[in-house]
C-alpha cells in the first residue's frame, strides 16, 4: 500500500473533521415534569445529517490504519441507509468508488443522497440479506466490505477523544442536573451503546444507559432471554432494529432495555415536530419514547434529575413514508392509542 496516500486520507479526513462544529445538545423542559430536564444531542447538524456520521468517519479510519483501505478499493457497505449516506460522503472525499447494498424500501430520500455524493446502491429483497451480498461484493469487486455491524463497536476509541459520550458529558457541566439519570438511544449496529455504555463504566458516572428496541428486533428478547433467533421480517422503523444480534451489540454495557411499538415512534415523532418546529426521523421518536418512560417513572417515584436521549436525523428523509399518512396507515397500523398515551404523560390531554 501507497504509505503517501494513506497519510493524506487521513489528514483528509481529519482536516474534515475539524471544520465541523460539536453537535448541539437541545433542552427541553414540560410541565408535565417540572423536576425533569430531558435533552435531545442533535446529531442532524453533521455534514451529512445524521448520527452516523461519527461512526462512518470512524470505519474509515479504522480501516486506513489496519491497511484495508488502499487507492481506489471500491468500498462495499451493508446499510438501510444513513450510514451509506455518511460513508459515501468520505468515499467521494477520498475518491474511492463506494457501493450500499440495501433492502428495497429504503426511503427514496436516502438513495438520492446516496447517489448525490457518488455512491451506487446495490438492492436486495430482504434486509436479512444484506450481510452475504455485502461480501459477495467485496470479493468480486477486491473491495473493502465496511461492515459497520462487526466494527462499530471497536472503531470508536470509548475512552474520549470527543465521541458522541465525552461530548454529551461536557455539554452537561453548567445543567441543573449535570450528571443525567439515563442516556436512552436505540440501537442500530449497537456500536453507540457500546461506546456510551463503556464511556459512563470509564468515567465511574451513577448514569444508567437504556437501550430502546423496535418491533421485530432481536436485540430486546436477546438481552432479555439469550434467545438470537433471526427474523425475516426486520424492523420497519428505519435505521434501527436488526433481523439479527450484530457483533458490535454489547448488552453487559446495557443497564435496561424497552420494547417500543412501531405506532408510539410515530407519534411521538410527530410530536417532536410540533415541540422543536422541525421534523426528526422516526428512530428520535423511539427514543423520545423511551425517555418520557423514564421520566414518568422517576416523577412516580419524587426523583428529579435529567435525561439524555439523540436526534439522529432529520424527518427531511422521510417525507415519502413515516411523514405520510396513507403510508403509515398500510405499513405501521393502529397509531392512535399511542397518542393518547402521549398526551397524557406530557399533560395535552384535552
Amino acid at each position: 500500500m501507497s504509505r503517501a496516500w494513506a497519510n493524506n486520507a487521513i489528514e483528509t479526513i481529519q482536516a474534515d473533521f475539524q471544520r465541523s462544529s460539536d453537535t448541539h445538545l437541545i433542552k427541553l423542559q414540560f410541565d408535565a415534569f417540572a423536576d425533569i430536564d430531558f435533552y435531545l444531542k442533535d446529531e442532524s447538524t453533521h455534514p451529512t445529517g445524521s448520527l452516523k456520521h461519527r461512526l462512518a468517519r470512524s470505519l474509515y479510519l479504522y480501516g486506513l490504519t489496519n491497511g484495508w483501505i488502499r487507492q481506489d478499493t471500491p468500498i462495499i457497505e451493508s446499510s438501510s441507509g444513513s450510514t451509506a449516506v455518511s460513508e459515501a460522503y468520505f468515499a467521494r472525499l477520498l475518491g474511492l468508488p463506494f457501493i450500499a447494498v440495501m433492502p428495497k424500501n429504503t426511503a427514496a430520500r436516502k438513495i438520492q443522497q446516496i447517489e448525490f455524493y457518488g455512491g451506487q446502491c446495490h438492492f436486495v429483497d430482504k434486509s436479512d440479506q444484506i450481510y452475504a451480498e455485502s461480501q459477495r461484493l467485496a470479493e468480486s469487486l477486491k473491495g473493502h466490505y465496511m461492515d459497520q455491524f462487526t466494527y462499530a463497536e471497536r472503531a470508536t476509541d470509548w475512552r474520549g477523544n470527543n465521541n458522541i459520550a465525552c461530548s454529551m458529558f461536557e455539554q452537561m457541566h453548567y445543567e441543573r442536573f449535570p450528571q443525567p439519570e439515563w442516556v436512552v438511544m436505540s440501537a442500530g449496529t449497537g456500536g453507540t451503546s457500546a461506546t456510551i455504555g463503556r464511556y459512563i463504566r470509564y468515567k465511574c458516572f451513577n448514569t444508567r444507559l437504556l437501550v430502546v428496541d423496535p418491533d421485530n428486533s432481536v436485540f430486546y428478547p436477546f438481552y432479555h432471554s439469550g434467545n438470537d433467533r433471526l427474523t425475516s421480517i426486520g424492523s420497519k422503523i428505519e435505521g434501527i432494529g436488526r433481523p439479527r444480534v450484530e457483533p458490535s451489540f454489547v448488552p453487559s454495557v446495557v443497564d435496561e432495555m424497552l420494547q417500543v411499538p412501531d405506532g408510539a415512534s410515530i407519534v411521538t415523532m410527530n410530536w417532536l415536530e410540533r415541540v422543536l418546529g422541525r421534523k426528526v426521523g422516526p428512530s428520535t421518536g423511539t427514543n423520545m419514547w423511551g425517555a418520557l418512560q423514564k421520566a414518568q417513572r422517576m416523577k412516580d417515584a419524587g426523583r428529579p434529575g435529567s435525561i439524555i436521549t439523540l436526534l439522529c436525523d432529520s424527518g427531511e428523509r422521510y417525507l415519502d413514508t413515516y411523514y405520510n399518512p396513507q403510508w403509515v396507515s398500510n405499513h405501521i397500523g393502529e397509531t392512535e392509542k399511542y397518542d393518547v398515551q402521549l398526551k397524557r404523560m406530557v399533560g395535552e390531554e384535552s
